[in-house]
């Protein structure tokens, strides 16, 4: 099935911008930038997107739509509620590590100055921390801090990924051990510490 042309220029925008933000960052990225990138004019650009913030905010709407999805997905999987919470995780790791520049973008932005995220975008973005937080009561349904318990994993598996992204993990640390020991701590910890309370 072909896409219409507004659908692939819409596209060929969001990609370039994906690109360029971590390649310039964000304060050094005009739209014209892009639109040489991307081989249209500024006028294209406004055409999709009201300025700069409005297509940074689209992308990273995009990577919360793609990453809560996958994360989703696994709620209908005939699991238990601590094998589900591993699976978050895992396909949190999963996507940061596949996906460098939309999780550099969700998470790590730091823009001098940028339109705040609009709040039903942030409701979307929220999302990931609900379905830990869901997975957790249900995991240690005797615990009552389930909310604290699902930022700790986010800090925790997000600590991580930054440290691997930027290869500052000692090389001679096998990753796939490494990450799958740290799941494990990860997990007895957290569901600890929910019980805990």
């Amino acid at each position: 099935m072909a896409f219409s042309p507004e659908i692939d220029i819409r596209r060929k925008i969001l990609d370039e911008t994906r690109r360029l933000l971590i390649d310039k960052g964000i304060n050094d990225l005009s739209i014209r930038m892009i639109s040489r990138s991307v081989g249209c004019s500024v006028g294209t650009i406004y055409f999709y997107f009201e300025n700069k913030d409005v297509l940074v905010h689209a992308l990273i709407e995009e990577g919360f739509d793609i990453m809560v999805d996958r994360q989703e997905n696994i709620k209908a999987e005939n699991a238990t509620p601590s094998e589900r919470l591993r699976q978050l995780c895992r396909v949190y790791f999963d996507f940061a590590m596949e996906n460098p520049e939309y999780y550099e973008i969700m998470f790590s932005l730091k823009p001098e100055r940028m339109a705040r995220y609009p709040a039903e975008k942030y409701r979307k973005a929220r999302r990931s921390l609900e379905l830990f937080e869901d997975a957790i009561k249900d995991a240690a349904p005797h615990g009552d801090n389930s909310f604290y318990t699902s930022h700790l994993i986010w800090t925790f598996l997000h600590g991580i990924i930054t440290l691997l992204q930027a290869e500052r993990i000692d090389r001679r640390i096998d990753r796939s051990k490494f990450v799958d020991n740290a799941l494990d701590k990860i997990m007895h910890m957290c569901l600890r510490e929910s019980e805990v309370g």
